[in-house]
Parts: C-alpha cells; structure tokens; sequence
C-alpha cells in the first residue's frame, strides 16, 4: 500500500469515526495524560505542539501548564470536534491546524515540546514524522511520544499487528521501542526515558464497537483471538468467558526525547 492511501485510509476512518474519541475513556483520561504532564516538567512559558490530536485530549491535558498548544490532525472532522471541546471546556490558549505528521507547515524550531500519542500506527511514514519532530524543535527542546508498541519478539509483534489491522484497516503497525530508538536518534535526538504504561485492558465489545467494525468481522475476529497460540494468549491476556473474548492486553510505553543544546 502506497503512502497516499494509508493516509486517505487514515482520514476516512477517523472522520467515520471520531465522534467516539471524544468520550471514550481511554482516549479521553488515563493515568498517561498526567504522566505526560509530568514528564515534560513545563515551567508554564512554552509553546506545545500536539501532533495527531485526535479529540485533542493530549493538547487540553497540557492547556493550563504552558503559554501555548497548537493541535494539529489530518481529519478536519476530528479538528472540528476537538475545537468544540476545548470550547466547551473554556480553554483560550490552543488552535487548530489541519496538517500531516510527516510534512508540518511549522517553522524550524517554533515549538518547545512536541507530544504525540496513540497516533503514530497509523502513520505512513513514522521515520519521516520523526524528522519534522526534530525540525521544528529547538535545541534543547523534547519529545514526548505516547503509543501502542510491539514487542521486540517476532511472534507477539505479529500477532498484536495482524489483531489491531483486522479490527481496523487504517493501522499501519506497532512499531517496537528499537525502531522508534533509531529513528530518533537518527534525526539526532537523544533519548531520555523510556517506560512501558499500563493502559488496562481492551474491552472487545467496545474495541470493536469503536472502531465500527462489521459484525461478521467481529464475529471472525473473536473466533480468531480464541485460537491464538498459547504464548500469544498468554501475553496479551485474552480473557475468554462462556465461548467469547471479554478483554485483552493493550501494550503502550512513552519515550522522551530531546534536541541536545548546542555547545559553546
């Protein structure tokens, strides 16, 4: 699949389904967003860039501890929703662009902190993404980077990407900590801290319900899990009661990293 496509399949799903990132709790709270807060350790003069804002929780979550956030998603639809909620809750001090993650209309440099979560396996070029994260960042600037991760070990990394592409076709991979380490230093960022979340559990009816997928895709999806091998079961934690799957295991770690400052 060319890059163009992945990112209409992108836009399409989302404009379909956008409307259920606004309250779904796992989009909408978590421990993450407070976590990301923290770690980016704002003195409260910055200016934020929230890349992928989706319903814009990442960018409200960060509203009242820095000058400035802008958000930026691909999905005018999703922009309009995040618009409305940030209007809702009163926040004056974020705007909106629409705008792709691997070919930002910023300036080098304009932004202090560049956040991004739950976005980047749908990305069609994460490495790319990465570059304009270093591009727009000055020295001395971070990266905080949120999202569902693979693990390093070929089988369980097969089976979380083939289980999220067959839930929902706009899922381009998971990618592992190891790609994401070398595609940010190669942009020549240092990594500060890496640490896995626990996000809970997907529960499989509204995993699926979200996402809008077809009954008999469901219903083929769930037999699917309920035939996984053994090592896959266990690590992912398929919950099976009375023939049908109730929840399993969502796997996100959050990387920092930073633009070194310039020696004198």
């Amino acid at each position: 699949m060319d890059k163009q496509q992945i990112v209409d399949n992108a836009r399409a799903q989302f404009s379909a389904t956008a409307d259920q990132y606004v309250r779904s709790p796992r989009h909408a709270a978590g421990d993450d967003l407070a976590r990301l807060v923290e770690l980016a350790a704002p003195r409260g003069d910055e200016h934020v860039l929230d890349v992928a804002t989706g319903a814009g929780h990442t960018a409200l979550a960060f509203a009242p501890h820095v000058a400035s956030v802008v958000a930026s998603d691909l999905t005018p639809r999703m922009l309009e929703l995040a618009g409305a909620l940030a209007a809702e809750r009163g926040v004056k001090n974020v705007t909106f662009v629409l705008a792709q993650a691997e070919a930002m209309p910023f300036e080098a440099g304009s932004f202090d902190i560049v956040t991004c979560r739950v976005a980047p396996h749908h990305f069609a070029d994460p490495e790319a993404f990465v570059n304009e994260v270093a591009r727009v960042l000055p020295p001395g600037g971070r990266f905080l980077l949120d999202d569902q991760m693979a693990p390093e070990d070929p089988e369980l990394d097969e089976f979380v990407n083939a289980f999220e592409r067959w839930r929902d076709p706009s899922h381009v991979r998971a990618y592992t900590p190891g790609e994401w380490r070398r595609w940010i230093e190669a942009a020549g960022m240092r990594i500060e801290h890496v640490e896995s979340i626990e996000r809970g559990s997907y529960e499989f009816a509204d995993w699926t319900q979200r996402a809008k997928m077809p009954q008999a895709e469901r219903e083929a999806l769930e037999r699917w899990l309920i035939a996984a091998p053994a090592r896959c079961a266990e690590f992912y934690r398929i919950k099976i009661e009375d023939g049908h799957v109730q929840s399993l295991r969502a796997c996100f770690s959050i990387i920092v990293a930073s633009r070194p400052e310039v020696s004198s």
